[in-house]
């Protein structure tokens, strides 16, 4: 472990690193089309593409078949399976329907699915909440589980996650991830147009580290970005998961939220209300004084602080923190839940400075009232730096999308330049005799 003095000596920065692995990957719909100009109603694409499979002679077939599973199998498990559920999928809605043997249905399948490295250029923006079953271990060492932004080919962003453990005198675990992703697939979809709800079940019974949550909505098109996990205790103590995030299209970004009710079937459903319009929003882990509280930052300059008696609609709230110093004149965000302790809620927070120099803050809410601020870091609990980290695909940026507080320490993992993801502990005590009370 290393000391980060010139940051602050109350940040111990461990020596885990967790960096995109290209030879991670999953196997995902195509559906090739022709350009508008050239289309034929009549005998489009996918359909010529399947009438050329179905011309092969049943040696030709399976001479092209054979090799192509051999292949697949060292990133897919049971790919027979996997193509003869894909065909379903296709058969009859992407070109017409047909009955053939359940080797020309995997063969017509194959064109119809594509390899994708979903982490192979960065592997960023991780949140950690403790894992409901069994957090603690008998040893002392808690569980977690890690969400992390993983982007791929075209910049299109999904979420991954890892499974870990800490204790003082371990550090950071995290378990190996396997080559292998797994799909949450789209199992069915309740309303239309903003009021619709998209539920998601894994196909297979699969370890969390292989899932993966790859845009599947057309307002994710182009990425799910930035997930703010946290788990949410209801009244009756019953212990729920929810993921705030951006949804992004190519034009237009958006905050939605994950819910997961029970084992890994999850949903998806837009964020409403006249304030639910920006990134970066982050709901409370309970009901304070029987109203949901949300941070976020619709304006793009400062933290907010929203309350509502429906998790998903947003339409009041207030200023909670404006920029006040030098590394925060530009913006101030949060960086994930707030963190009940015993003297409130802890608030991670990110800011951009000169350069557009992200670093990291934090500060402390009343925790009956938390639209009172009780104090605040008046200089960068994480900074970039040469030690920390600073170069990557975005330099100059810490960014987190939350950590967790066990046995009175912050773990807190960062990203270091859109690129790679880094993990810290803090004594809470000492996070807290560094805030100043004078806001």
């Amino acid at each position: 472990m290393e000391q980060l003095a010139d940051i602050t000596d109350i940040v111990t920065l461990s020596d885990v690193t967790l960096r995109p692995n290209s030879g991670r990957t999953i196997i995902r719909p195509f559906v090739p089309q022709d350009p508008r100009e050239y289309a034929d109603p009549a005998r489009p694409r996918p359909q010529r593409i399947v009438d050329r499979v179905l011309a092969l002679s049943d040696g030709g077939m399976r001479r092209i078949l054979e090799p192509l599973l051999e292949t697949m199998r060292g990133r897919v498990q049971q790919p027979e399976r996997y193509l003869l559920r894909r065909f379903d999928e296709v058969n009859g809605t992407a070109f017409a329907p047909c009955v053939v043997s359940d080797e020309r249905r995997q063969l017509i399948a194959a064109y119809f699915c594509g390899e994708y490295s979903f982490e192979a250029a960065a592997l960023f923006n991780p949140s950690m909440i403790p894992k409901l079953e069994n957090p603690l271990l008998p040893d002392g060492r808690v569980q977690f589980v890690l969400g992390l932004r993983a982007v791929g080919e075209g910049h299109v962003s999904s979420v991954t996650f890892r499974t870990g453990r800490w204790s003082a005198a371990t550090g950071f675990e995290i378990d190996p991830a396997g080559n292998e992703g797994t799909l949450l697939r789209e199992a069915s979809t309740e309303g239309d147009g903003d009021e619709t709800i998209t539920h998601l079940v894994a196909a297979e019974d699969r370890p969390l580290s292989e899932m993966v949550i790859f845009p599947i909505t057309p307002s994710q098109s182009q990425g799910i970005e930035d997930m703010r996990l946290v788990v949410f205790a209801d009244d009756d103590g019953t212990r729920q998961i929810y993921g705030t995030y951006t949804a992004y299209d190519g034009r237009e970004a958006r905050p939605e939220m994950l819910h997961r009710a029970r084992g890994k079937e999850v949903q998806f459903r837009r964020l409403k209300g006249r304030l639910a319009t920006g990134k970066g929003m982050a709901l409370f882990p309970r009901k304070v004084d029987g109203q949901y509280l949300m941070l976020s930052r619709q304006d793009q300059e400062n933290v907010w602080l929203l309350r509502s008696d429906d998790p998903y609609r947003w339409d009041e709230g207030a200023k909670l923190l404006e920029p006040a110093e030098p590394w925060e004149f530009v913006q101030l965000g949060n960086c994930g839940s707030p963190i009940e302790i015993d003297e409130g809620w802890l608030v991670l927070t990110h800011a951009v400075g000169p350069v557009r120099s992200y670093a990291m803050g934090a500060c402390l809410l009343d925790r009956r009232d938390p639209f009172r601020v009780i104090a605040r870091l008046r200089s960068p609990l994480l900074r970039p730096t040469p030690v920390g980290g600073r170069d990557g695909y975005v330099p100059n940026v810490v960014y987190s999308c939350g950590g967790m507080v066990h046995d009175r320490t912050l773990l807190l993992p960062f990203a270091v330049a859109d690129s790679i993801t880094r993990f810290a502990s803090i004594p809470v005590d000492g996070l807290l005799g560094a805030m100043s009370r004078s806001y």
